[in-house]
């Protein structure tokens, strides 16, 4: 079992100790279930009372901390992301190379180093190039000639098509598929020509992708997600889209063709997206917005079709009083127009 001292954890997070140096946690959890050997966070001081409450032996909580403390505490400038440092510490497992075990299979003239797992029932293609510690699980399927980096996790029953190419220390959450066809078809009068999609996908480094996320080829050239770019599960891209570096896709986010999403930008669960836009850096995308046009760099955006926020803000606080406003409209009719029938 892991064992850190105070000390160390607040060096881990770069947090100033209020307390001993030499105490020691074994582990981290919620407010309300730590015990004594174990760390803990608040990310407000609206958590005061169950900060009071709480047995962890030290608090993770933000700088400038308004009460008294009770326990010992490490100050930090965001004890979200000091959670997540702590808990990674925790967590984080050496590799194991297993090598090819029994029951997986790796076709011909694949790229293979000795230090990877590949466990039974996945599927390597001809020509595959697999870099050092990579872990392909149960079910997995890739295709002829794709390649993956360094330290990337392909968790079971993830299908990447032929020609792709997955960065270093990516994750592929279960059910993944990338580089399936392109949605490309030309009307031949009352039925549709399908377009052959030979483009690829290419996911950059540390970028991770959603269980049941699907990401389509490129009709040419190629769908590209940019590194350090974070995709929940059961979102649609769409064929030669660009997704910006360290960008932040929700759940059922759906992408149309050949669409340019910018740097650092944050789409909401279940925004859509017309084909063939762009939209900027830094840009902010509430939750079930409909997207029809480009967006500028650093805007924030809501609705369908999306407005600034703010607007969209004050018309969903007015809809709530349309039937309100409605009737005050009517009543104010029907005294104009009696007004009016009494001046003639």
């Amino acid at each position: 079992m892991k064992e850190y001292t105070l000390k160390e954890i607040a060096q881990m997070v770069d947090g100033e100790l209020v307390g001993p140096p030499e105490g020691t946690v074994k582990g981290i959890a919620p407010l309300d279930s730590a015990t004594e050997e174990l760390l803990s966070f608040a990310v407000s001081k609206r958590l005061k009372e169950a900060v009071d409450k709480t047995k962890a032996a030290c608090l993770l909580l933000p700088k400038g901390w308004p009460f008294e403390l009770k326990r010992p505490a490490i100050l930090v400038k965001d004890p979200y992301l000091a959670f997540a440092k702590v808990l990674s510490a925790f967590t984080e497992r050496p590799f194991v190379a297993k090598g090819v075990m029994d029951g997986a299979h790796v076709g011909e003239g694949v790229s293979l180093p000795q230090r990877v797992t590949i466990y039974p029932g996945a599927f390597v293609g001809d020509g595959a190039v697999i870099g050092e510690e990579v872990v392909i699980y149960p079910g997995a399927y890739l295709g002829e000639g794709v390649a993956v980096g360094d330290g990337t996790i392909i968790y079971p029953n993830v299908t990447i098509y032929a020609g792709c190419i997955i960065g270093r220390r990516c994750i592929l959450h279960a059910g993944a598929v990338v580089g399936s066809d392109g949605f490309g078809f030309a009307q031949d009068g009352e039925t549709f020509y399908k377009i052959p999609q030979v483009g690829r996908v290419v996911i950059e480094d540390d970028c991770e992708i959603g269980a049941n996320t699907t990401i389509d080829r490129a009709t040419l050239g190629e769908t590209r997600i940019k590194r350090g770019t974070k995709i929940d599960n059961l979102v649609q891209i769409a064929h030669n889209c660009e997704i910006g570096p360290n960008s932040i896709l929700v759940s059922q986010v759906g992408i149309a063709g050949s669409t340019r999403v910018g740097a650092n930008c944050m789409l909401g669960g279940q925004v859509g997206v017309v084909g063939h836009i762009r939209i900027g850096d830094r840009v902010k995308i509430g939750a079930q917005s409909g997207v029809a046009q480009d967006v500028p760099d650093d805007s924030v955006v809501s609705g369908s079709p999306a407005i600034p926020h703010r607007e969209w803000l004050r018309i969903s606080a007015l809809m709530k009083r349309l039937p309100e406003l409605f009737d005050d409209i009517r009543r104010l009719k029907r005294t104009l127009s009696s007004k009016g029938k009494e001046g003639s």
